[in-house]
Parts: structure tokens; C-alpha cells; sequence
């Protein structure tokens, strides 16, 4: 068969023949690949800077995690492989797959499981979001931040505020759903303002961030209290694409009611990665299915991932390998 697969960690992805992978168990069944989103997790995975990536094995490593295939019967689901996706064929678990409705085409359903796993689960799961809750989601202009917009206000948000870089973007997002955008590219003073002009007007419970970094060290100055009565804010970091490491005095933490976590690969519990099977993705394919939640791909063919692997890909679209 047809593969992706890096020799080396940090090299390009090379389109090769390779071994068919073979079921190790009863549990397992070999299916047929249509379509795999290309995520930062991936990218980070080959090129080992994941917290959860592993070097390649001897031979190569087919690339990949999830995507679109066929069962032997032909019924057409999402699912996580236990071999790599990037391939003709992969090996996925009886069970841990969800069927695709009809209304979605493969490359959409390719591509926004991951971002549920980065938007419905932290919305869901860590910041427990309420109907009429503030949410405000920092750097929203990415992918997985488009559909977290859309998903805080299917779960009932009262208000969604979003963030980001990309000016056409945060306007965009206006016609998706948000109630307010503000530009990370203003003066440090100026953005602490405006979320504290907000916080002080309609109280952000939620905040969901995929930047962490400097941005999220001017939002949590902003919230500091001064003594007084403050409301819960949770906070969920969920991406750190201006930073690994921020600074935060202890005063923030003393002065307001907030709670701070993560949402990610280790921070989930088995009960609610049963859920986001059974429920939370059959639910957010039937939305894609009926236009309530939309998404834009850029489509690859896997016979150019080499030249393709690196594509930037902008206005909150993701690249999808079609096999």
C-alpha cells in the first residue's frame, strides 16, 4: 500500500510503499483510508516537540492519527487508528469509531473531530459551561478556534469574545457567531483595558485559550481583583501558540475567584472519553450535516505531502490529505 511515513524525527514525510499493518488482536480491524486532517498535534508529533510524541520506529513511521475510512462493510466513519492514518489502509479498535452522516462530506469530517476534542471538551467538560455564560476564547482565529465560537454558543454562551491576530478573521468570526473582537496586536495597555472594561460590564466566566504566552499573562492581569467580591472565572488552556511559559504573580490567584486548568491528552477522564464517542461527536456531525456548524478545508492529494506537509494554510482553514 500507499503511505506517509518519517524515517526521522523533523524530516518531511515521504510517500512510499509500505506494509499493510495486520490486526494484532480480535479487537482490532483493518480498514480503508479516505481522508486525514493535518493538525499542529501531527506536526508536533513528527517532529517530536508533543508532549506526547514518540521517535519513529525502526523502518519508519506512518503519520497520522485519525481520519475518514470504510469499514469491510462499507459504512463510512470517523476513527482513531492504532496504526498510522496517513495510509491506504490502518488498523482502528472495534467500537472506537463514529459513523459519518451523509450530509458531511470527507474532508469536513476529517478535519473537525480534532477541533471537538479542542473546543467541546475544555467547554464542556473543564469549564462547565452554563447557558448565559461570557465566554471569551483567545486566539480564536485558527481552526479549532472558529468552531469553539460556534460550539460555546450552540451549548447556550450569552456572549462570545474572541481574540486573535488576523483582522479579516476576527471579522469573520463576527458573522459566526461572536459578539465582540479584540486585536492581540494592540498595545499591551489598551488590550488589558478592553478585557477589563468588559469583565467590569458582563463578567467572563469562561475563558478557553489556545495562545497561552504573553496573551494569556495580559488577560490575567486584567481579571486581578482588588479586594473586593469577585465571580468565578474558569480559565481552560487548551494550545500554546505564543508560548509554552508565562509569568503570574501569585496576587492574581489571591485576589479573584479563578479557577485554572488544562484541556488535553492526559486531562480527560475514560468516563468522558466515552462520551465524546457516544455523544459529543454523532452531535457535532449531525450539526456540520445540517449547516449549523461550519468549516473550510484545503484538500491535498497524499501523493504531495512532501511538498504539501508545510503548507500554510490561512483564515481558519485546515488542510485535509485525500486518499
Amino acid at each position: 500500500m500507499k503511505a506517509a511515513v518519517i524515517y526521522q524525527k523533523g524530516e518531511l514525510p515521504q510517500y512510499v510503499e509500505y506494509p499493510v499493518p495486520e490486526p494484532k488482536n480480535e479487537n482490532e480491524i483493518l480498514v480503508s483510508v479516505k481522508a486525514v486532517a493535518i493538525k499542529h498535534f501531527d506536526k508536533g508529533q513528527a517532529s517530536g516537540t508533543h508532549y506526547s510524541s514518540t521517535g519513529p520506529k525502526e523502518g519508519g513511521k506512518i503519520i497520522g492519527g485519525d481520519g475518514v475510512c470504510l469499514l469491510e462493510n462499507g459504512t463510512r466513519v470517523y476513527a482513531i487508528g492504532t496504526s498510522g492514518m496517513l495510509a491506504e489502509r490502518a488498523i482502528v479498535e472495534k467500537g472506537r469509531f463514529v459513523e459519518v452522516p451523509d450530509g458531511v462530506d470527507d474532508a469536513t469530517a476529517a478535519a473537525l473531530p480534532n477541533s471537538v476534542f479542542g473546543a467541546a471538551m475544555g467547554l464542556k467538560f473543564k469549564a462547565d459551561i452554563k447557558p448565559g455564560d461570557v465566554v471569551l476564547i483567545n486566539g480564536a482565529t485558527g481552526f479549532t478556534g472558529r468552531v469553539a465560537v460556534q460550539i460555546a454558543k450552540h451549548y447556550g454562551a450569552g456572549k462570545v469574545i474572541v481574540t486573535g491576530r488576523n483582522q479579516q478573521s476576527l471579522i469573520d468570526l463576527l458573522d459566526l457567531g461572536a459578539d465582540e473582537a479584540i486585536s492581540v496586536l494592540l498595545e499591551d495597555e489598551q488590550f488589558k483595558t478592553k478585557i477589563q472594561h468588559i469583565h467590569a460590564t458582563t463578567h467572563i466566566n469562561v475563558i478557553i485559550d489556545y495562545l497561552w504566552g504573553h496573551p494569556a499573562e495580559l488577560i490575567l492581569e486584567a481579571l486581578k481583583g482588588n479586594g473586593s467580591f469577585t465571580n468565578p472565572t474558569r480559565y481552560v488552556s487548551v494550545g500554546s501558540m505564543a508560548g509554552d511559559l508565562i509569568n503570574i504573580s501569585s496576587a492574581i490567584l489571591r485576589s479573584t475567584d479563578i479557577q485554572l486548568t488544562g484541556s488535553g491528552l492526559g486531562s480527560w477522564s475514560k468516563p468522558q472519553i466515552a462520551e465524546l464517542f457516544k455523544s459529543i461527536l454523532p452531535e457535532m456531525f449531525r450539526l456540520a450535516a445540517e449547516g449549523r456548524l461550519v468549516v473550510d478545508t484545503v484538500q491535498v492529494p497524499i501523493e504531495n505531502i512532501s511538498k504539501l506537509w508545510d503548507l500554510e494554510v490561512n483564515d481558519g482553514k485546515r488542510p485535509v490529505v485525500i486518499i
